[in-house]
């Protein structure tokens, strides 16, 4: 636990943020160009592909051997972000799952509103089903709107009578749209990233007239009975802590082996800077071990 590296990390943050009164498409630019700043380990590759007509981008790590499939979903409350800017992030998770990702395209709002990402998202994982991949030998792993759509995923998922995959991976989930979380109010000066006026901006980007309650937008409103185990990590850093813990409750509540790794004074999703952060190798390690724990040693009905 580095006092520094947070302090130092928190500083670039805030240098880094978002003004929340600023458009789609330049929010999209900043995003893209914040991520494309630092280039992928030299070990890792990123194919263009698709799955059930969704494009995707596979990610592999030379010198690891495939044995499972990790579907990825990346963040970027719906709006921004794409599958293959997850690529480093997601590829921490295939280095620690000796998996291939597959990070999904899922069309974004404005100009596709709820339910494209959730129908992308299912498209994909039946694409997979029907690809004969095995559900003990696939996971889901996101971030942020990513960890909320899996989250929704899986639901989606049982609801439509598909056998489930072996776990989940979720890292600070935004899985309350209506933000209704008290960490909304109580983290607002110690997050660097986010704030409810940023998110709000987005919100009916994405709803456009739904209710943000229902809960394939909304997963801590779901019944998530019968999902398979999970990881839900998050910060204590962020507007977004009381999303996982109402999320991993929510879990808990519905019988679900669920696990809640909370690491203090670390943002929105930290993993992503595993370079400079030692708690966010520890933490995708934590989750690396747990999702290998789950894949491949049990069949879900």
């Amino acid at each position: 636990m580095s006092t520094e590296q947070r302090e130092n990390l928190d500083a670039i943050l805030r240098q880094s943020a978002f003004p929340a009164d600023s458009d789609v498409n330049e929010q999209r630019r900043l995003l893209r160009a914040l991520l494309s700043a630092y280039p992928l380990p030299a070990d890792v590759t990123v194919t263009a592909a698709e799955l059930g007509g969704v494009p995707t981008a596979e990610i592999t790590v030379e010198g690891i051997e495939p044995r499972h499939v990790v579907l990825y979903f990346h963040g970027g409350v719906y709006v921004m972000g794409d599958a293959a800017l997850a690529a480093d992030l997601a590829s921490q998770v295939g280095r620690r799952t000796q998996a291939k990702i597959i990070s999904v395209d899922y069309r974004l709002a404005p100009e596709h509103p709820y339910p494209a990402a959730v129908d992308d998202a299912l498209a994909a994982y039946e694409a997979l089903l029907r690809d004969g991949v095995a559900t003990s030998d696939i996971a889901f792993a996101g971030e942020s709107a990513g960890g909320g759509l899996a989250i929704a995923t899986l639901v989606n998922a049982r609801d439509h009578g598909l056998p489930l995959p072996a776990a989940a991976f979720v890292m600070s989930p935004y899985a309350d749209l209506t933000l209704a979380g008290t960490t909304m109010e109580t983290r607002s000066e110690v997050d660097p990233l986010l704030s409810r006026e940023a998110l709000q901006a987005r919100v009916l980007d994405y709803t456009a007239g739904q209710d943000a309650a229902l809960g394939l937008i909304s997963p801590v409103f779901a019944d998530l009975s019968g999902l398979p185990p999970l990881i839900i990590q998050a910060g204590t850093h962020e507007v977004l802590l009381d999303d996982a813990v109402r999320l991993a409750r929510q879990a808990a509540t519905a019988d679900v082996e669920v696990t809640l790794d909370v690491t203090p004074g670390v943002p929105h999703v930290f993993q992503a800077y595993y370079p400079i952060l030692d708690e966010a190798a520890a933490a995708l390690d934590r989750a690396g071990q747990f999702l290998s724990a789950q894949l491949g040693s049990q069949v879900h009905p």
